[in-house]
């Protein structure tokens, strides 16, 4: 009778375990939620070389992002495929929040039409929030004998097919812009891919290729030695960084306007509340002054807009590179 009442004993005691672990599930999971970030280290990973627009822009929001969230955040170099090496990393990530990307718009607006197999997209991420944008800027190295954008589109056209522009690389933004501009220009310009803004912009001081239409951020510091010239800017009217430069619509090119953007986001499958947290994070990191002065330096400005609005960009944009990546044949295989 004692061990009967002693086995009694131990199945209720384990049957009140497990009926305590299923009430409280829930609630340790929400607590979860609540707590992150914890002691990690949240990673911001850029999918472009060091010393371009991405990656300048991701170094200045990991400090604010990190001051908002009061955590430490850093940044990760992984270029290559035009972003598609850092953002598959990203993709393949715990869904933890910890690992995230700085995208260029171009990596989810025209990777899918120019890879075969991308290796990522949209589904594979939880966006989190557009972060910042920005005009591009047509420049030319200063030895080509051009002085504005109508001067260049007539020497392009007097020589076909012979100016090279450079791009961070296939299907990046500043890729994409190049194929724009000469598409409405209707020029002949060869495009030379680099793995990133920095490098295509030493080879353009050198020289070694004449042309890009660049994001304002990396090419704005490179003007004032005398080797890169600036002739217009893609925005709808003048950047306040450069204020005597116009417009490529007034300067040449009627009705053209290239705005490049750059967004936050994590892997598929992270929770709305740990994104709800990164999308309070990033609000508050773009209000902060040191941001608002950077972006103001280089030439940007915020543009947060939250995941919902931000897909729906994405979808109407992607409809418009298509027609041009069918038009141009452009391909990264």
């Amino acid at each position: 009778m004692k061990a009967s009442l002693q086995k009694f004993s131990v199945r209720r005691k384990t049957l009140n375990i497990l009926l305590g672990s299923l009430l409280l599930g829930p609630l340790l999971v929400g607590t979860a939620h609540a707590e992150w970030p914890s002691e990690k280290v949240i990673k911001i990973v850029i999918p472009f070389s060091a010393g371009g627009a991405t990656d300048l822009l991701g170094r200045a929001l990991a400090v604010e992002l990190g001051k908002s969230l009061k955590q430490t955040v850093i940044v990760d170099n992984k270029p290559g495929a035009g972003g598609g090496i850092g953002a598959q990393s990203v993709a393949n990530s715990p869904a933890d929040g910890y690992t995230l990307v700085l995208a260029s718009g171009s990596m989810f607006t025209v990777n899918q039409f120019i890879y075969k197999k991308p290796g990522y997209s949209l589904a594979s991420f939880e966006p989190i929030a557009k972060v910042a944008s920005g005009p591009m800027v047509v420049t030319v190295n200063s030895e080509l004998p051009v002085k504005n954008t109508r001067e260049l589109i007539a020497y392009a056209k007097s020589k076909p097919a012979t100016l090279n522009f450079a791009s961070a690389g296939v299907g990046s933004q500043t890729h994409m812009a190049g194929e724009y501009f000469g598409d409405t220009g209707d020029i002949q310009i060869l495009h030379v891919p680099y793995k990133g803004e920095g490098p295509a912009y030493a080879d353009l001081m050198a020289g070694v290729v004449q042309m890009a239409v660049a994001n304002i951020n990396a090419i704005s510091p490179l003007l004032k030695g005398g080797r890169v010239r600036a002739l217009s800017v893609t925005g709808t009217e003048r950047s306040p960084l450069l204020p005597d430069v116009p417009t490529t619509a007034e300067d040449g090119l009627p009705g053209f306007e290239y705005t490049g953007w750059f967004a936050l986001l994590a892997p598929a499958g992270t929770p709305k509340p740990v994104v709800d947290k990164l999308l309070a994070g990033v609000k508050d990191a773009v209000t902060q002054p040191a941001m608002k002065r950077y972006l103001d330096d280089q030439g940007m400005y915020a543009s947060v807009v939250a995941p919902a609005a931000l897909k729906q960009e994405i979808s109407t944009e992607s409809a418009k590179w298509k027609i041009l990546v069918e038009k141009k044949k452009i391909t990264a295989n």
